[in-house]
């Protein structure tokens, strides 16, 4: 039997209004943490509980499970019908609808849809056919080949423009790009197959060109609801238009402040689209937050006031309390390491657990520094989004060639160096290991191999490099940028993605040049990192702290939260300079780390760390402090620097740092708005100061820290 719901002492008045708002466009901005999820089920149950058939109900959401668990949790509220309302994802529906008319589209009922593997294995063979022997044009690997087709789908424009933006280095491949394109497609109409791309295009395709099935669908589906629409592409909202055409009865929900998805397609801009496709729309802005408290949220408000083009909403919480969040300058990497550990253990000996605190950062590399630091002090943790540093092939590879310096009998490591020669494969790197062993042969010596023939290039270049390497003097710094250098023609010929490696290589040098020898460094790196465990123990996983790129976090909340290296080049990422709406997506990204926080937030910079040559020179980047953070109020943050003594920083003239007399012309140096020069003194407690990165600021001495430089 159905239960009876009190909408109004369930549901905050946004959430309420969203839920009974039944007939016609609505298009709901959910901020973060606004209760979303709950306003989506409690409007399933309100149109089933008024009569609506549950099949006339198309609930459309990014994962079937999402789905399933809102009508799971709408039945169990109100009424079992719930179940049976319409629930998925795009590609769900267009293959439901595609496989009840495969005739439209020139297909036959048993056609067979490609998954991923499927589609590069397929494109690895077409493209034999295109590259003849003499041509001396670079083919992508099969990866490369599937993401340049299928973002080229989603975004809908011309190959051509997608290589020329995202793949240059491919410059020569476009026209067989295109030709491989027309063949791929000719392939799978051939041979009955559809790809995911195909699913949604094709249901598109149909609904703007067959007015009776367009009809029909609009009028099988007379309440429509979206999930995460500002994660839909083009041809999604497209679909969404033509479904609704009839009744205009949808409901869109999203926050145009978390779209972060536009590398899969997702255009954010269809949140502001929204009313014109459909005239007379309800805004409905859901603002009450259930999960931060408000000084977070002040923060946060700030940051998405600057942003070129947003829906204004400012968030807010009866949550009473909690503290500022915290601008902390490391000074270094691993100063910002320690730091962070050493806020862990201090909240675990308050009563925490591992398990509600995470670090946070725009790129997976980013933490390398502070794995090795959580595995030398024994903190349990598990990596989510990216990939683990030590099982990385390149990082590996590098990383061979010091192993067998170190430990000559080391056979793994030699045959993963050997079979990077060219003409060398498994047998042959065999033989050379069981001569070496045999003839007690030094690793400087490899290249006198005998039965070297056409690999004797390539063995003579690594003897070379080795016998750099085994000298006794060669500075862990130097062995990481000899090696690099040899690496890198190979790193280039075996990876697409080789500029993205070399950058995460060049990590290696920082690390390195930290140690005096190099079995110290690769004892560092080698730790077995208690990810691994975690993987191995499922059970494990709840009790370890989590490490996740900001990608992988969205959705998710803790009640602590540190975001590391806010600084411009890393967050925001250096490759969004040169594109505006790139940017804009980075400050979104910063958005979404800082509202995965419940009660506490700490920001970290090592302002001291040089940009990596592979950094320099962004149009438009200062370096130093994140952008994002530099241009907002002093007052929404405290500003700290890591290890400075607690008096330092006290709230008295008398504890500022040095002499605390200032005098126009002083150069100084402030933890969040760097180098700057003193121009004018403001009564006996406040100084004007001339910035180099953020201009002119006017501070008071009681509440800022200054040091004379």
């Amino acid at each position: 039997m159905a239960n009876t719901i009190n909408y109004k002492k369930v549901l905050n008045p946004a959430q309420l209004e969203a839920v009974m708002t039944l007939e016609g466009p609505v298009l709901v901005i959910a901020g973060a943490g606004s209760g979303k999820t709950r306003t989506l089920v409690y409007r399933v149950a309100r149109l089933v509980e008024t009569g609506v058939d549950p099949e006339s109900i198309l609930l459309l959401t990014f994962t079937r499970k999402a789905a399933q668990e809102m009508l799971d949790r709408a039945a169990s509220l109100s009424d079992p019908r719930c179940r049976l309302v319409s629930g998925g994802t795009f590609h769900s529906l267009a293959h439901r609808v595609l496989r009840k008319y495969p005739d439209l589209v020139g297909f036959e009922r048993t056609f067979t849809i490609l998954d991923r593997s499927d589609m590069e294995e397929i494109l690895q063979s077409l493209v034999k056919e295109l590259k003849t022997s003499n041509s001396c044009t670079r083919v992508p690997k099969r990866g490369t080949l599937a993401n340049i087709l299928s973002k080229a789908a989603n975004l809908e424009i011309p190959i051509e423009e997608l290589i020329t933006r995202e793949y240059p280095q491919f410059m020569d491949f476009t026209p067989m790009a295109v030709n491989l394109y027309k063949i791929y497609s000719r392939y799978k109409k051939q041979n009955q197959l559809m790809d995911y791309d195909d699913l949604i295009l094709n249901l598109r395709m149909l609904l703007a060109t067959n007015k009776v099935l367009r009809d029909q669908l609009s009028e099988q589906y007379r309440y429509i609801m979206v999930d995460e629409y500002q994660d839909t592409n083009k041809i999604q909202a497209d679909i969404v238009r033509w479904l609704a055409h009839q009744h205009h009865n949808v409901m869109v929900v999203g926050d145009d402040s978390q779209s972060i998805y536009s590398f899969r397609g997702a255009n954010y801009r269809n949140m502001f689209d929204f009313p014109n496709l459909f005239p007379g729309t309800k805004v409905i802005k859901l603002e009450e937050n259930y999960r931060s408290t408000q000084p977070i949220l002040t923060f946060t408000n700030a940051l998405m006031d600057r942003a070129e083009q947003r829906y204004t909403k400012c968030l807010f919480t009866r949550r009473e309390g909690g503290a500022l969040p915290r601008l902390v300058n490391t000074r270094t990497e691993p100063e910002q390491a320690l730091f962070v550990c050493r806020e862990i253990k201090e909240r675990l000996s308050r009563g925490f657990g591992l398990k509600d605190i995470a670090v946070l950062f725009r790129a997976a590399y980013h933490s390398f520094e502070l794995e090795l630091e959580l595995a030398r002090q024994s903190i349990r943790y598990i990596k989510v989004g990216g990939f683990k540093f030590m099982e990385s092939a390149h990082i590996k590879d590098l990383l061979a060639h010091f192993r067998v310096i170190l430990n000559p009998d080391d056979l793994v490591s030699w045959g993963r160096i050997l079979r990077l020669v060219h003409n060398i494969g498994q047998a042959k790197s065999e033989s050379i290991i069981r001569w070496m062993k045999e003839k007690s042969v030094a690793p400087g010596a490899i290249g006198q191999w005998p039965g070297a023939g056409r690999a004797e290039q390539g063995l003579k270049a690594l003897s070379e490099l080795l016998s750099v390497l085994d000298k006794g003097n060669c500075a862990p710094k130097t062995a990481v940028e000899k090696t690099l250098e040899y690496y890198r023609p190979v790193l280039e010929e075996r990876y697409d993605d080789y500029p993205k490696r070399e950058r995460e290589l060049e990590q290696l040098i920082l690390m390195a040049s930290r140690y005096k020898s190099l079995g110290s460094f690769l004892d560092d790196l080698v730790l077995e990192p208690p990810t691994s465990v975690a993987d191995m123990d499922p059970g494990a996983r709840g009790e370890a702290l989590t490490l996740s790129t900001v990608h992988s976090a969205k959705g998710l909340e803790w009640p602590v939260v540190f975001i590391i290296w806010v600084m411009d080049g890393r967050f925001p990422s250096s490759k969004a300079y040169g594109d505006p709406l790139a940017l804009e997506e980075e400050r979104r990204l910063m958005y979404v780390a800082a509202t995965r926080a419940k009660d506490e937030l700490i920001l970290c910079y090592p302002a001291q760390e040089a940009a990596p040559s592979w950094q320099l020179g962004w149009a438009g980047s200062q370096g130093g402090l994140s952008c994002f953070i530099r241009d907002l109020p002093f007052s929404v943050l405290a500003h700290e620097v890591s290890g400075m003594p607690q008096r330092q920083q006290a709230n008295s003239v008398d504890d500022i740092p040095g002499d605390s007399e200032f005098s126009p012309g002083d150069r100084v140096n402030h933890p969040a708005f760097g180098a700057g020069v003193i121009s004018r003194l403001v009564g006996q407690d406040k100084v004007e100061v001339l910035f180099r990165n953020v201009g002119r600021k006017l501070l008071h001495l009681a509440y800022t820290t200054l040091d004379k430089v």
